[in-house]
């Protein structure tokens, strides 16, 4: 396989949830710039609609809810009528709560979970018959440092993040024998606009992330959109299973 072919996704469609912005459009556009035609799905209308505009020819929107669990299969009828089938899901829609443990509702808990965790797994269970039926598929699940390591204040983050590992391992074993791939990115602290606007507020705590990450500063979307790349295309064909930290080190720095 020549290298230009390794690293291709052409022909492929990838449906990425929370695609609009962030960690989610920087996937869809170096999967785009790699040859995939890309879904970005999310619940707002207008902003998909500027995240396509942006991208061009080869990008589509489709609004979804992921914990709408009994939609998740039409929403995938529909990319596949629309524009053809899902070769490639992306779960990475989410949300976040920053809460003491103590303080954090049983009610709150289950909201974070059923996005992260419910609502990614109604995504593959509707996408995964597909993929097996022709043999060929590959599923990236966003993961997070918090499952690596604790954060304070954030534990129904943490267990939605953990809970999301235990699902790569689990469909990757079942899936692994139809040509169906499952793997996960754990981002570190990562330069978004979202990002941007809690540390400038809080010197101490970008001082904290930067003390430990031994690069020393923090990645860029990009850093997680290839990756995305890499686990999806022919040259991570004997790779499943699998968390891959992108972090600068700091899960292994001290």
């Amino acid at each position: 396989m020549k290298f230009d072919e390794a690293f291709s996704l052409r022909g492929e469609i990838a449906l990425i949830t929370g695609g609009g912005t962030g960690i989610g459009l920087a996937m869809a556009r170096a999967m785009h710039g790699a040859g995939a035609k890309v879904v970005l799905v999310g619940r707002r209308e207008a902003e998909l609609q500027a995240a396509v505009a942006s991208l061009g020819g080869g990008a589509h929107a489709f609004t979804h809810d992921v914990t709408d669990f009994a939609g998740a299969a039409g929403l995938v009828e529909r990319v596949t009528r629309d524009v053809g089938p899902v070769t490639c899901l992306v779960n990475n829609a989410g949300i976040h709560l920053k809460k003491p443990a103590v303080d954090t509702t049983p009610e709150e808990f289950q909201a974070v979970l059923n996005t992260h965790v419910v609502g990614a797994h109604a995504l593959t269970r509707a996408v995964a018959p597909g993929m097996m039926a022709r043999g060929h598929g590959s599923i990236l699940f966003t993961g997070s440092m918090a499952s690596i390591f604790g954060i304070p204040l954030v534990i129904a983050y943490t267990a939605a993040k953990s809970a999301m590992v235990g699902l790569v391992k689990g469909y990757s074993t079942e899936l692994a024998g139809h040509g169906v791939r499952v793997n996960c990115i754990a981002p570190g602290w990562i330069a978004t606009e979202m990002s941007r606007r809690a540390l400038d507020g809080d010197p101490a705590r970008k001082a904290k992330i930067f003390g430990r990450t031994p690069m020393g500063d923090m990645g860029e979307p990009e850093d997680i959109g290839w990756a995305a790349v890499y686990l999806a295309s022919p040259a991570a064909k004997f790779v499943t299973g699998v968390t891959l930290p992108v972090d600068g080190g700091v899960s292994v720095g001290f």
